[in-house]
């Protein structure tokens, strides 16, 4: 009888303190530090959001000036370094009115006779129209055609064509935060007295931005 009583009470404590030993074991792997902390991962969510600084930088180009040395004037007075680069910017073709192109020997006996009469052409050397001769090229279409009426009223041969041209020059380079780009170029124009006629931007290519000169 006495080992009964003992027994009954020995299963009793069990029933109160083994849950007490096996429940803390069942958190060891997470008060162990293996999970990241709610701090942890909201710092790496905003790295991965943020953009980089190349991402909200412009590469500014300014001009035109119709020489080097000029640019070059200019960027020395600036508060900010600048690059100078050579450009070109497609301008509005010219109205060519010419003599179609011709046998070269042909084309070169018109072309005196144009001379001994005072009129003033000469013949294309190259390019789509090699061995034409030019009488005469003309921003405004009215002046060119005028020309062309003339022309054929003399009983020349004449067409009218189109003169591709562009406009070589130099133009000062910056890379400035993308979102002061209007800034940046109001500052130099009220620094430089210029107002540019040639403004272009575009992503920077990983070039070190403009320094202060000292």
């Amino acid at each position: 009888m006495k080992w009964l009583v003992f027994l009954l009470a020995a299963l009793n404590l069990a029933v109160w303190f083994v849950p007490a030993w096996i429940e803390p074991s069942r958190y060891v792997g997470v008060s162990s530090g293996t999970l990241p902390r709610v701090s942890s991962l909201k710092v790496a969510t905003e790295t991965m959001e943020s953009p980089s600084r190349e991402e909200g930088c412009l590469r500014i180009t300014l001009g035109m000036f119709e020489a080097r040395d000029e640019a070059e004037s200019v960027a020395a007075g600036l508060k900010y370094k600048a690059g100078i680069v050579e450009v070109e910017k497609e301008l509005p073709p010219l109205h060519w009115v010419l003599i179609p192109p011709q046998p070269p020997e042909a084309t070169r006996a018109q072309f005196r006779e144009l001379y001994l009469q005072g009129v003033e052409s000469y013949i294309v050397s190259r390019g789509e129209y090699r061995n034409a001769i030019s009488l005469g090229l003309f921003e405004s279409l009215e002046a060119a055609q005028s020309v062309l009426t003339e022309k054929k009223q003399a009983n020349l041969n004449v067409v009218l064509a189109k003169f591709p041209r562009n406009r070589l020059g130099y133009a000062l380079v910056f890379e400035v935060e993308s979102m002061a780009e209007s800034e940046w170029v109001q500052a130099v124009e009220a620094e430089t007295g210029y107002e540019f006629d040639f403004v272009e931007s575009n992503a920077c290519e990983g070039v070190a931005r403009p320094e202060k000169n000292p």
